[in-house]
């Protein structure tokens, strides 16, 4: 028997039984697929390394890439069982080598993972691509250990294909509020000042504290044990691609890739291999033809945590 939610419990969390006809819309790919405007767009239901096979070679601007932390995870229903190092390293090995020719020459890779996976994912991206740089983020929330340090963090490698490739500076910078604003011949030095108080749009740094993690009030929440919040995922796709540009997750999830590609007018492309999770990213992208706002995104800035009173009076004035 279901459980009735709290009215402003927003998660979503359609079952298999109620979701057919958005698990309809979902496609399987089972043959070579020589033109990618027959599939973009679209949430593929697949297991990821056998549908790689079968997509076209340099269709992707944009690869994000969230694969199994190397825990012991179950996935509602499709359990990840933690291998050894060495298994662990072949896994990734052969997953970053199948992406390789699928994304294009000027194309990048975000690679997320945990401070005890990044360390084998980071040796081994470097092997097949250019690392840039390492992005951690702080994930506010998690659980409590007795003998060692919470882990609050997580990271994120971000690499290239060549020499060549997007950064979008200016879509990504941070308003910060300034704290103790400093004058040049009695005007505002480096930072603006209005009505709504002083700030500065500062270039962002490979560190993330803004983040907020998906919880029960946010329509962007899914039961997915290990979702990623649209404000991040939205960072690296404004910073990293344009406007109809083509963004691949090879491990879809809930969704969220795909929905933050579409609220931002890129295409999409993504795999996910268990049914529910499908149906959710469904939902999701359906929700996003109504609501393309992003949590923490605003009139094309990124605020910090704990801003929403500012955020609000930004939205007014839009």
């Amino acid at each position: 028997m279901k459980k009735n939610k709290a009215p402003h419990n927003k998660t979503i969390d359609t079952s298999v039984e109620d979701g057919q006809d958005l698990l309809n819309q979902c496609i399987k790919i089972s043959n070579p697929v020589k033109d990618i405007n027959l599939i973009k767009d679209k949430t593929v239901i697949g297991d990821t390394f056998e549908v790689l096979y079968n997509l076209p070679y340099e269709f992707a601007d944009l690869i994000i890439l969230d694969p199994p932390y190397n825990l012991n995870k179950n996935f509602n229903g499709n359990f990840f069982h933690k291998k050894n190092n060495i298994e662990y390293e072949k896994y990734i090995r052969n997953l970053l080598k199948r992406l390789y020719p699928l994304l294009k020459p000027d194309g990048s890779i975000y690679v997320c993972c945990d401070w005890k996976s990044g360390i084998i994912i980071g040796n081994v991206l470097g092997e097949i691509f250019n690392i840039r740089n390492r992005i951690t983020w702080q994930r506010e929330k998690g659980r409590g250990a007795k003998a060692n340090w919470k882990n609050g963090m997580e990271d994120i490698w971000f690499a290239t294909k060549s020499d060549k490739f997007t950064f979008n500076l200016d879509d990504v910078k941070m308003r910060r509020t300034v704290i103790a604003p400093y004058r040049s011949n009695g005007k505002p030095k480096d930072w603006i000042e209005s009505a709504d108080g002083n700030y500065r749009d500062t270039h962002p740094s490979n560190f993330w504290d803004d983040i907020t993690i998906p919880f029960w009030s946010m329509p962007e929440n899914t039961a997915h044990p290990t979702q990623k919040p649209e404000k991040l995922i939205a960072k690296i796709i404004l910073a990293s691609s344009n406007e109809n540009d083509l963004i691949f997750d090879p491990f879809l999830g809930s969704g969220t890739t795909s929905v933050v590609s579409k609220k931002l007018k890129r295409h999409y492309l993504g795999i996910e291999s268990n049914e529910q999770y499908c149906i959710w990213a469904q939902q999701r992208l359906q929700n996003a033809e109504k609501d393309s706002s992003i949590q923490g995104y605003v009139n094309g800035v990124f605020w910090e945590r704990n801003s929403l009173l500012k955020q609000k009076q930004a939205q007014k004035k839009k």
